[in-house]
């Protein structure tokens, strides 16, 4: 049985000095209706806290648009183009590195936005999900010409802002264990890192103005990760939380 309680006694604390944190939950890879993008949503629908659906436009379907369109705490964010890697032999994958040519990336990024406003209209949010959670920061005006208000990644961010005009708000717990057993790390570990950057922001060494956030991808969930996803955003959820969503950021991507 998972031992919430180490992250338990940090939220009160956060509760007893009158803190608050920001708190967000961004979902990897979105294309079409799914069993699993229906446990996700019915996970959504039981604990009140908006999801990020990072969708992938050239591969997102008609059905998932009609899916989400009376789903409002389903929020469509743009992931990528195409999720296709370009980086060179022997790189970390990256679909928008420094190898690549700026007209090849603006051309990208364009077709994506009118895929995704095709599909989703208003109902976008100006967030930009880099696959692998990697952007060469030579392109970053790019994404901010195109209406986009903030990039989202992975690990702490080192500044508000990743260029003018561009927010940078990233995600910080990943249950998976990508490079293992692809199911879900030990739940002590995941607990104790929590409990680790909510110490950081308590004590003013990381930005608690940045959104803590929470990534799952609902395609490849087993039950541990489900699990460990349930009880994690039940805890975090009873905790002195704000609950952010991206349409408080003004705008529309072109």
């Amino acid at each position: 049985m998972t031992d919430w309680k180490p992250l338990k006694t940090e939220l009160e604390i956060w509760r007893g000095e009158g803190l608050q944190l920001p708190f967000w939950w961004r979902d990897d890879d979105a294309i079409a209706p799914s069993r699993q993008l229906d446990q996700l949503l019915e996970l959504v629908g039981e604990n009140g806290l908006p999801v990020h659906l990072a969708v992938i436009p050239r591969r997102a379907t008609q059905e998932l648009a009609e899916r989400l369109a009376d789903t409002p705490l389903a929020v469509p964010v743009v992931h990528g183009f195409l999720h296709q890697n370009h980086a060179p032999e022997g790189e970390k994958k990256c679909e928008f590195g420094a190898n690549r040519a700026q007209k090849a990336v603006q051309d990208d990024i364009s077709n994506g936005a009118v895929k995704m406003q095709k599909l989703f209209g208003p109902n976008i949010a100006p967030v930009f999900v880099p696959p692998w959670n990697r952007f060469a920061p030579i392109h970053l005006p790019i994404l901010a010409d195109a209406g986009f208000l903030a990039i989202s990644t992975f690990t702490p961010r080192q500044r508000p802002e990743a260029c003018a005009g561009l927010a940078q708000i990233n995600t910080h717990i990943d249950p998976i264990d990508w490079h293992g057993t692809r199911s879900a790390h030990s739940a002590d570990m995941l607990i104790a890192q929590t409990v680790e950057l909510l110490i950081n922001r308590r004590k003013g060494s990381q930005d608690n103005s940045e959104p803590l956030g929470f990534l799952t991808h609902h395609l490849v969930h087993d039950a541990a990760i489900w699990d460990f996803s349930v009880g994690f955003l039940e805890t975090m959820l009873a905790g002195p939380v704000s609950l952010w969503n991206a349409h408080t950021l003004k705008g529309s991507i072109t």
